[in-house]
């Protein structure tokens, strides 16, 4: 028999419990929250859909603790400090949608059936409680499960209750003491969508440990203590959309992690100790928006890391000890052309340490990119000091150069023309201009040092 609109309000409010507050809106909705409440009310309205007993003193759930509501959507237990409930103590609650019992830090076992009769259940959070594990079995008549929050517990491996629970869709386990990720935890999870693992202490994944995830979209393993990953960890996670693997100990990045990952929008690896990323890592990444690479060991980015998914919206590269030598001069006309790279500091040479990427400049001499260890162009001030050697490594560089052309082009003149002695203390004709081009390419260089070094802009073509 359904009561009236009006006549439930008043059914609510009539039975209110001594000392809680009864809404009179839409639903009978039973406020009991912060009274110091040490045991729970003899009943509740019959007609309540809610019931907050958040911040009290609750030590005890007895069996059938709340009598018969059938009404009941959500029921809310945090903050309190239960530490022991009996088997069945929710029975009477047959349409219950949301149990919360977050923050009781005196429950440390879990009875097989303290969730008797919760079959509707779709949100459960243990969150904040001690618990060390969970009997196998614990959710077995909770087959429409979406939302378990088991974060800051004590957890040492992922619950096996969780396996095969199909229905699953958002699943928080971060802040305990995980160590490893077995092949068979994560099975059967085939509507898993949000799985967090952050701020454990995992080392150890096993190959194929998330093969059954594959509608899943966030994934954070971040802060663990993962030195390397399986060939092929992330095989069949084609809707991944962010990845998260910052804070771990990775020391590279290997080309076949990320093959599958094609739907893949945002990828964390800051924090590590990456000094290496395989070439062709990141081809399959199609979808990629921003790229996390900051606070590594990084000294160098070669281009073909990039090329294919050249149009990536930001990439984080600061705190790296980069080497700003010529390998990186694609990044500075990129950081230049798109504006989404900034924040590039200098590690080394010491011609440029210190000095932000952007601002050093790079020349080329016979169409060969000359490092800033050798021809400092940057925007800092001329250093005369070191003038005179970085003058004569840049020399003998060109001369070495020169000479190797000189006797090719004597040996070719050799094959193709009768030989005449020149005369002592003369040059042969074939020998001449080339050593009179370098006369003046030694002294085209060196005027163009000098004025790199004093921040001259003159005009070297009429030279």
């Amino acid at each position: 028999m359904v009561l009236p609109y009006g006549m439930t309000l008043w059914a609510c409010s009539s039975s209110c419990p001594p000392s809680c507050m009864c809404t009179q809106e839409k639903s009978c909705t039973v406020l009991c929250d912060r009274l110091n409440m040490a045991d729970l009310p003899r009943e509740f309205p019959c007609e309540a859909t809610s019931i907050n007993l958040e911040k009290n003193s609750l030590k005890f759930l007895s069996e059938r603790a709340f009598g018969t509501l059938p009404s009941l959507k959500s029921l809310f237990l945090d903050h309190n400090n239960i530490s022991f409930i009996t088997p069945g103590a929710f029975k009477g609650l047959p349409n219950l949608l949301d149990l919360t019992m977050a923050n009781n830090e005196y429950i440390r076992y879990l009875h097989t059936r303290t969730f008797t009769s919760l079959k509707r259940l779709v949100r459960l959070d243990l969150s904040g409680c001690n618990l060390f594990s969970m009997p196998d079995r614990i959710f077995l008549e909770q087959t429409s499960l979406r939302e378990l929050f088991c974060f800051q517990n004590n957890f040492r491996r992922i619950p096996s209750a969780i396996r095969g629970m199909e229905n699953l869709t958002h699943v928080y386990l971060e802040r305990n003491k995980i160590e490893a990720v077995a092949y068979n935890t994560l099975l059967g999870l085939c509507n898993l969508k949000f799985l967090n693992l952050q701020q454990n202490r995992i080392s150890v994944i096993h190959d194929e440990a998330f093969k059954d995830l594959r509608q899943l979209q966030n994934f954070y393993l971040n802060d663990n203590l993962l030195v390397d990953l399986p060939r092929k960890s992330f095989k069949g996670l084609c809707h991944l959309k962010m990845l998260n693997l910052g804070g771990n100990l990775l020391t590279n990045v290997s080309n076949t992690w990320f093959g599958d990952l094609v739907e893949l929008e945002v990828l964390y690896l800051d924090r590590n100790c990456l000094s290496f990323i395989d070439k062709g890592a990141f081809d399959n990444l199609t979808s990629l928006i921003a790229l996390h690479l900051n606070s590594n060991k990084l000294t160098s980015l070669p281009f073909p890391i990039f090329q294919p998914i050249y149009f990536i919206g930001q990439l984080y590269l600061f705190r790296n000890p980069w080497e700003c030598s010529c390998e990186l001069e694609w990044l500075k006309e990129w950081m230049e052309k798109y504006k989404l790279v900034r924040d590039i500091p200098c590690a080394s040479p010491t011609s440029v340490a210190g000095l932000d990427l952007s601002t050093v400049l790079y020349t080329h001499v016979n169409g060969t990119c000359i490092d800033p260890a050798e021809l400092n162009l940057t925007t800092a001030g001329p250093d005369y000091s070191t003038t005179q050697s970085k003058f004569n490594s840049l020399i003998s560089k060109l001369m070495n150069q020169e000479l190797r052309e000189e006797v090719k082009n004597y040996t070719e003149v050799q094959k193709n023309e009768t030989v005449i002695e020149p005369a002592e203390g003369q040059l042969s004709a074939a020998h001449r201009p080339c050593s009179v081009g370098l006369i003046l390419l030694l002294v085209r260089t060196l005027l163009f040092l000098i004025q790199a070094q004093t921040g001259c802009l003159l005009d070297l073509a009429n030279s």
